[in-house]
C-alpha cells in the first residue's frame, strides 16, 4: 500500500500573488553548498526563479558562490562579522528598497531591513539540548536568532514539528508560521543495474552495507548506530558518509577499534550521493533530533530502504514508508535492521513505498509554498 500521510497544506492566502517583485535574499548559506542550509539555500532560489521568472531576487553572499544561484542579481556580503552583517548590509538592503527580504538561513540582520520579511527555520535543536553543540553561541541563541523568529513577518518552518518547536520555544501566533517541507533534487532516483554496477565499480564499495549519511556530531547519534551493528548477525558493512563536525572524539575512537568492515567516507562529491544511496542495502538514521531529515527523504527518492529515529521530524517524512525505531534501543536497531537485510519481500515493499512517498516531496513545490509566505508577508 502506498503511504498516505499527507503533505501539510498551506494555510489560507488572503491576498493575491504579486508579479514584478525584487526580493533581497541571505545567501549567507553559499559558503557551505554542501552542507544542509547551503543546499536549502541553492535548491530553493533557483526553483523560485523558475517559479516566477518576473521576479527579481537579489543575492547577498560570500566570494566566488554566485554560480549556485545562476538566475539572480549576485552581491558580495559584507565581510566584517558584526559590522558587516548587522550595520553594513542591512544598510544596503534599506538602499535597494526591496518588495521583501527573504532569509534561507534562518535570520534577520538586527537592524531594520526597511521591508516585509520571511525566515526559514531548519531546526532548533541547540535549545533542545545545548550539549549536543560546542559552545552555548550566545549572540545567535539569545539574540539573533529569538529577534529574527519575533520579527519576521512570516515564518517558514520546514517541518510540523519545526512548527510546534517554534511555538513553543519563542511562543509565536500559529498563524504567523507557514509549513514549507524540502524538496528532493531530481537526480536522486532509482539506478538501473548496469548503473548500479558501474558506479559500485567506481566507487569502490562493498557489496552489501548499511549507509549512514550525516556530520558526525552528538545529535547524529552513530553510538546507537554503531552498538546495533555489533550486534547484528551476518551483519554487511557498515558505510558512513559525513565530514567530522564537532564533539565527534569519542565516537571516532568508537569507529577506529571497530575494523576494515566500516568505512568512513570523510569527503564525498555530492553528485555521487545518488548512486551510494542506490548501492546501500539500507539507510540508517538514529539522530536524537532532526528539524526535516533529507538524508532519508533522497534514499527514499532513490529506492532505498530507511530506518529512522522515532524523535522529531523523522517520522513525519518517512510516514508509512520506513521504519521507526527509538533512538536509544540499540537491540530494536539491530532487529530492524536485519529484517530489512534479510527478508528481501520485505525490504521490496519498503523501496515501492518510498518511491511513492518522496514522489510527494519537490522543491517546485517548496518554491510556490515560499513565494506564498512572502506574498503574505507583504499584503
Amino acid at each position: 500500500m502506498p503511504s498516505r500521510t499527507p503533505l501539510p497544506n498551506a494555510p489560507p492566502f488572503r491576498g493575491r500573488g504579486s508579479t514584478g517583485l525584487q526580493v533581497a535574499v541571505d545567501g549567507s548559506g553559499l559558503e557551505r553548498p554542501w552542507a544542509g542550509i547551503g543546499v536549502y539555500t541553492m535548491q530553493i532560489l533557483r526553483a523560485m526563479s523558475v517559479d516566477r521568472p518576473d521576479c527579481r531576487l537579489v543575492v547577498f553572499g560570500p566570494r566566488r558562490a554566485s554560480m549556485h544561484v545562476p538566475n539572480a542579481t549576485y552581491r558580495l556580503m559584507p565581510r566584517t562579522r558584526f559590522i558587516g552583517r548587522h550595520l553594513q548590509w542591512p544598510a544596503e538592503i534599506r538602499a535597494l528598497k526591496p518588495d521583501a527580504y527573504f532569509g534561507p538561513a534562518g535570520v534577520l540582520p538586527l537592524s531594520r531591513v526597511g521591508c516585509p520579511s520571511v525566515i526559514t527555520i531548519h531546526d532548533l535543536a541547540i535549545y533542545r539540548n545545548a550539549r549536543w553543540f560546542p559552545a552555548r553561541q550566545p549572540l545567535s541563541t539569545r539574540v539573533v536568532v529569538p529577534r529574527s523568529v519575533l520579527r519576521a513577518d512570516v515564518v517558514i518552518a520546514v517541518s510540523e514539528n519545526t512548527a510546534a518547536d517554534i511555538v513553543d520555544i519563542f511562543g509565536v501566533d500559529r498563524s504567523r508560521i507557514a509549513v514549507v517541507p524540502h524538496g528532493v533534487a531530481q537526480k536522486f532516483r532509482p539506478m538501473s543495474a548496469e548503473e548500479r554496477a558501474e558506479a559500485r565499480a567506481r566507487l569502490k564499495l562493498p557489496e552489501r552495507f548499511i549507509l549512514f549519511v550525516g556530520t558526525v556530531e552528538p545529535r547524529k547519534n552513530l553510538d546507537t548506530l554503531l552498538d546495533a551493528w555489533v550486534l547484528m548477525r551476518d551483519r554487511p558493512d557498515l558505510v558512513i558518509v559525513g565530514s567530522w563536525g564537532w564533539l565527534y572524539e569519542q565516537i571516532r575512537e568508537k569507529m577506529a577499534r571497530l575494523g576494515p568492515r566500516l568505512h568512513h567516507l570523510e569527503s564525498v562529491d555530492p553528485d555521487q550521493l545518488p548512486a551510494i544511496y542506490n548501492l546501500a542495502r539500507v539507510v540508517a538514521h538514529p539522530a536524537w533530533y532532526e528539524g526535516f531529515g533529507l538524508p532519508p527523504l533522497e534514499a527514499m527518492a532513490c529506492g532505498t530502504p530507511v530506518v529512522v529515529s522515532d524523535r522529531s521530524s523523522l517520522p513525519e517524512v518517512v510516514a508509512d514508508a520506513g521504519i521507526t525505531v527509538p533512538p536509544d534501543d540499540p537491540e530494536a536497531w539491530r532487529k530492524a535492521l536485519e529484517r530489512v537485510i534479510e527478508d528481501t519481500d520485505f525490504a521490496a515493499g519498503m523501496r515501492h513505498r518510498g518511491i511513492l512517498r518522496a514522489a510527494q516531496f519537490s522543491w517546485d513545490r517548496a518554491a510556490r509554498l515560499t513565494w506564498r509566505a512572502i506574498d503574505e508577508a507583504i499584503t
